[in-house]
């Protein structure tokens, strides 16, 4: 399922969620100038790479340009290939703004990149060990998902949906849209953890841990940051 849209006005203009999306484009723009080789390096700078975050946890240097710890930031700027940004910030762009709405930009920018960390953070505890890069915006992005459903549950997404050979479009509510993603991730969580499969950051795939794990995270941060607070007390 692929949403398109939604049916959710907002009253600001998202200047965060704008800002975030073009600075993950451009970011995306200086890494496809690079040789496979510069961009390994680049990946092995910013990136998480769990393995070597245990090793700055511990106190021991890895010999990286900057603490490791801070690849828990600016891993969420950084994206696997040309399908793995366009979802992401098709997503951010869908659901990140009426977020946005309801905090406020200085709020949700400080939930945005909280939910990317405490993600981040949720793979790393299941592969402390991996020397695997974990990257993108997927993590903070679904703390984004996991505040919107819960402050717009009846929101309708408007879907395509592939049946056999056409393509068609339905209005879904936000719950059952969002519901049905977080199951699945978390589902594929758990089955990374003992199941051999082709899912999972230790096969070379999806950090899967990090998706179900922001999604949690943000439905928790939304509402403290005052994700149901009336609209005059927002800034």
């Amino acid at each position: 399922m692929v949403p398109l849209r939604d049916d959710n006005p907002i009253s600001i203009t998202p200047y965060v969620t704008y800002g975030i999306i073009a600075l993950n484009i451009l970011v995306f723009l200086y890494q496809i100038t690079l040789t496979p080789q510069q961009l390994d390096a680049f990946f092995e700078s910013f990136a998480v790479i769990p393995k070597e975050l245990t090793a700055n946890f511990n106190g021991i240097p890895v010999g990286q340009p900057i603490p490791e710890w801070w690849t828990l930031i600016t891993s969420q700027f950084l994206h696997g290939g040309f399908l793995h940004i366009a979802g992401n910030m098709l997503f951010l762009w869908i659901f990140g703004n009426n977020v946005e709405d309801r905090l406020g930009h200085v709020k949700f920018l400080i939930f945005y990149l909280s939910c990317g960390v405490l993600a981040a953070l949720a793979q790393w505890y299941f592969s402390y060990n991996s020397m695997i890069p974990s990257l993108g915006a997927s993590g903070a992005i679904a703390g984004v998902m996991g505040a919107y459903i819960l402050r717009f549950p009846q929101a309708q997404v408007v879907t395509l949906i592939p049946l056999g050979l056409l393509f068609w479009t339905f209005r879904v509510p936000a719950f059952l849209f969002l519901g049905f993603w977080f199951v699945q991730q978390a589902f594929y969580s758990f089955a990374s953890l003992s199941v051999p499969t082709n899912v999972g950051m230790e096969n070379g795939g999806i950090a899967y841990w990090a998706h179900a794990g922001g999604f949690v995270f943000g439905a928790v941060l939304g509402p403290l940051l005052g994700l149901f607070r009336p609209d005059n007390t927002r800034f």
